[in-house]
């Protein structure tokens, strides 16, 4: 699974110097990858209690933004047409650019969510806005999986055997008697194996059958349909004999009216699936570019949060963002660590972590989905959005 790492580090004392002593440290170290600062604008900070509350908030606030976007990724992939899966990759984009090089390039977006506003209010913002986009997504992916499952269930009658599907296309009005006080035609399914057997057999099956009265009207690649004409008091007996035999009749009253019902119908939902499609596809393209747009704006709230609980005042931190190799993680730990583990309060070898049920009384802790502790701000960023 591709993983970004956003990391923020002590200013060193100035945050230049964070990033330029990260990058001496791992000079030459292919496996780290490209790492680069991510700026953050100046935002209030404001009492240490609020910092601390809004530092669990945003917690709860991460997992369902990243939900939400996982959930807009999964439905384009869903609706996107078979010719067009191919294409997921450039529907999956933030304001007309890649998922990496948008975490890469990263911007606050100050005409959204200007800085003016605290940073709680401003989570608020977003928190608001993807439970907006949550809501519109199940509303319009019921509409349209409906519409799609109707169709699907008429589209189903018109394919398969014999024994299953429609057979309103099959037929036609010269195939029966109608109108007769008397009589009735019958629909049966015969196997092709036994198409010998039904010629020698139809009449007899029970009394009052009209001699030579049966003719194969379709056929696919396991069995026949056959008409018969009988008396109407005789089917119940004349079905019964059939089953017996292995001729299957089909319960099937022609309506000319119902045939032309069944074709509008899909005619219908077809059409109406095609002119929803384009708009569909449009919508989630949009919410998908917000969704995950908000969900890296809460990110940047919380590395700034747990910076200033974890460093203190004055702000002074500097957040990079890397995309180290799989193989590497480990080494890259452990160079922080040794960069970074005095500084964190923590006595520890190369590499090492304290769970969090082994600390106490450091602010801003209680982070949802964080079981390891580190001497410096760390957040995983899953960007692979698709469920394999």
């Amino acid at each position: 699974m591709d993983e970004f790492w956003l990391i923020a580090l002590p200013g060193e004392p100035s945050p230049a110097e964070a990033l330029a002593k990260i990058d001496q440290e791992t000079a030459g170290q292919n496996e780290w990858s490209r790492h680069r600062k991510w700026n953050l604008p100046d935002m209030k900070v404001g009492t240490l209690d609020t910092l601390v509350s809004l530092s669990e908030d945003l917690a709860k606030y991460d997992v369902f933004a990243e939900s939400v976007t996982r959930k807009m990724a999964q439905y384009l992939c869903e609706v996107l047409e078979s010719e067009q899966k191919d294409t997921l990759e450039d529907n999956l984009r933030v304001n007309d650019k890649s998922v990496d090089e948008y975490l890469a390039k990263f911007q606050w977006d100050s005409a959204r969510f200007p800085t003016r506003h605290s940073p709680k209010s401003i989570s608020e913002m977003i928190l608001k806005q993807i439970s907006q986009i949550d809501s519109e997504l199940k509303t319009k992916s019921t509409a349209y999986n409906q519409l799609k499952a109707n169709l699907s269930s008429l589209e189903r009658k018109q394919t398969g055997n014999l024994l299953t599907r429609s057979l309103i296309d099959l037929v036609n009005k010269k195939d029966f008697v109608l109108d007769s006080e008397y009589l009735a035609t019958l629909l049966v399914v015969v196997p092709k194996s036994g198409y010998k057997d039904w010629n020698l057999k139809y009449e007899k099956l029970s009394d009052m059958v009209v001699p030579r009265s049966t003719k194969k009207i379709h056929e696919d690649g396991e069995h026949g349909l056959y008409t018969v004409t009988l008396f109407k008091k005789v089917v119940d007996e004349y079905k019964l004999h059939a089953r017996e035999n292995k001729f299957i009749v089909r319960d099937f009253v022609f309506d000319t009216s119902a045939q032309q019902a069944e074709r509008q119908e899909i005619n219908r939902l077809q059409s109406d699936r095609k002119r929803q499609y384009a708009p569909l596809i449009r919508w989630l393209n949009v919410n998908f570019s917000e969704a995950f747009a908000g969900w890296i704006h809460i990110k940047a709230l919380r590395v700034f949060v747990e910076s200033v609980l974890r460093y203190g005042l004055p702000v002074n931190f500097r957040a990079i963002l890397t995309k180290p190799h799989k193989k590497a993680q480990k080494k890259i730990r452990e160079k922080l660590m040794d960069l970074y583990g005095l500084q964190g309060g923590l006595d520890m070898g190369s590499g090492g972590g304290k769970k969090d049920r082994d600390i106490v009384d450091i602010p801003g802790l209680s982070m949802i989905g964080q079981q390891d502790y580190y001497p410096y701000v760390f957040f995983p960023i899953k960007v692979e959005l698709m469920d394999r």
